[in-house]
Parts: structure tokens; C-alpha cells; sequence
């Protein structure tokens, strides 16, 4: 099963992967369309031609004639990588987060086709979702998709990051396409609508989440991802 099922209340990890591991994002423009989407599309309100109706307004605003925008999911965390997206989600309405996905994937896949005269899906198959059952994987999860994958991207990888801890978690907290970084620095989040502060709170002591994320970076390396399979959605 791609994705669990689900209801009003749950909180569910989702990941969608590029077809054939292809880049979804080749370029700054790309993944910039990415984050926008994260807002603009998670929205009851539906536009076809969103793209032209915001392109001369700032980052995360809405035309003034778009009716009062009402969420379909509340986004909790995100990261871009490459070739995939991983977003943690929490179901608010029936079918909100599925109806939500269909859209960003959707829209994604049209404007790289246009972009790159490419036809076709742009990425694997549907989206995959876990639940997060129990505690213990909802407290993994800070960690996962916003340190480790972030620090995937890192010149050299995860190797590399963990033997330059400190450099790699700056250049960490400077990656724009997370929400790693504005929740670091305790900014606004247009994207992020997270009323009881689920993930915040793991980083509102920097230092202490930093460590907490050095050993569990050094444990998830030794264990090779074999400990995590149960919550991993990723087999690639």
C-alpha cells in the first residue's frame, strides 16, 4: 500500500520521487515554483492559471480576488531534495491531503513539461504516505527530513557532513527549499501552519537539537538505514 489510510487528525509523512530518479528541480526558478506551490496550492480555492495570476506578486502572496484561502492540509515540515520532496502533513478535512497532492504533483508536471518540452508525469507513480503511528517515530522524524536529508545535498554528502559537523550544519540551516532553516531562526512561515508547535519545539534549543542531530546522524550511518526500514518510505 502507497499510502496508509488515514482521517481527520492524522499526521502522515509523505515523499514522491521524480520518474526514473529524475531531477524535478533543475534549476533556482524550479525550486522556487516548488515552495510558492507548497502555499498557493493548498488552497480549497482553485486556479488553473495561478502561475500567471501571481507572477508579479511577492513569494507567498494571493491575488486580492482569490476568496479567503482555507488550507486543504496543514503542512507541519518540508525539505526539496533533487530528485524527490518529502512533507509532513496533517489531515484537517476529508480527502485534504490527497486532493492537495493531486494538485502540487499535477501542477508540477505541467510546468516542467512546458518548461523543458518534456511530456507526460514528471514523477514515479503516486505519492507514497506513512501514518505516524507512535511516539517514537514522530520524534525521529525532525531529524530525518529536515537534518539528514538536508545534509544529503551537502558537498560530499553525509560522510562528509558528519566529519565537518559544524560547517554542514550552518550550510544546513542556509538551504532555502527546507523549513529547516526559517524554523531555526524562528521567522514566519507562510508555508508551515503548526498551531500546538510539534516540530518547533525540537528546535527551539538549537545546541541541544544540534547534538541530539550529530548522534543520531552518526547512528543512522552505522546502522545504514537497516533500524529505520519500518518508517522509511523511501526503497530507492
Amino acid at each position: 500500500m502507497r499510502v496508509d489510510p488515514h482521517i481527520v487528525g492524522s499526521i502522515m509523512h509523505t515523499t514522491q520521487r521524480g520518474t526514473r530518479g529524475m531531477k524535478i528541480a533543475k534549476d533556482n526558478r524550479d525550486k522556487t515554483r516548488f515552495a510558492r506551490s507548497l502555499f498557493l496550492l493548498n488552497d480549497e480555492h482553485s486556479d488553473s492559471n495561478w502561475l500567471k495570476a501571481t507572477s508579479q506578486l511577492p513569494l507567498f502572496e494571493r491575488p486580492s480576488y482569490w476568496p479567503e484561502r482555507r488550507p486543504l492540509t496543514r503542512i507541519l515540515a518540508w525539505t526539496l531534495m533533487p530528485n524527490h520532496f518529502h512533507l509532513l502533513m496533517q489531515e484537517i478535512k476529508d480527502g485534504g491531503i490527497a486532493k492537495f497532492m493531486q494538485r502540487l504533483c499535477g501542477s508540477m508536471s505541467t510546468a516542467y513539461n512546458n518548461k523543458y518540452n518534456e511530456k507526460g508525469s514528471l514523477f514515479q507513480g503516486g505519492y507514497k504516505g506513512k501514518i505516524v503511528s507512535d511516539d517514537n517515530h514522530f520524534l525521529y522524524l525532525p531529524f530525518y527530513i529536515l537534518v539528514k536529508n538536508v545534509l544529503e545535498m551537502y558537498p560530499g554528502g553525509l560522510v562528509a557532513a558528519s566529519k565537518s559537523f559544524n560547517s554542514a550544519w550552518q550550510w544546513a540551516t542556509e538551504y532555502q527549499f527546507s523549513s529547516f532553516g526559517s524554523i531555526i531562526r524562528g521567522g514566519q512561515h507562510s508555508i508551515i501552519d503548526d498551531p500546538e508547535k510539534r516540530i518547533s519545539k525540537f528546535l527551539e534549543d538549537e545546541a541541544r537539537f544540534k547534538e541530539e542531530s550529530r548522534e543520531l546522524l552518526a547512528f543512522h550511518m552505522a546502522a545504514r538505514g537497516e533500524k529505520f526500514e519500518n518508517i522509511m518510505l523511501e526503497k530507492w
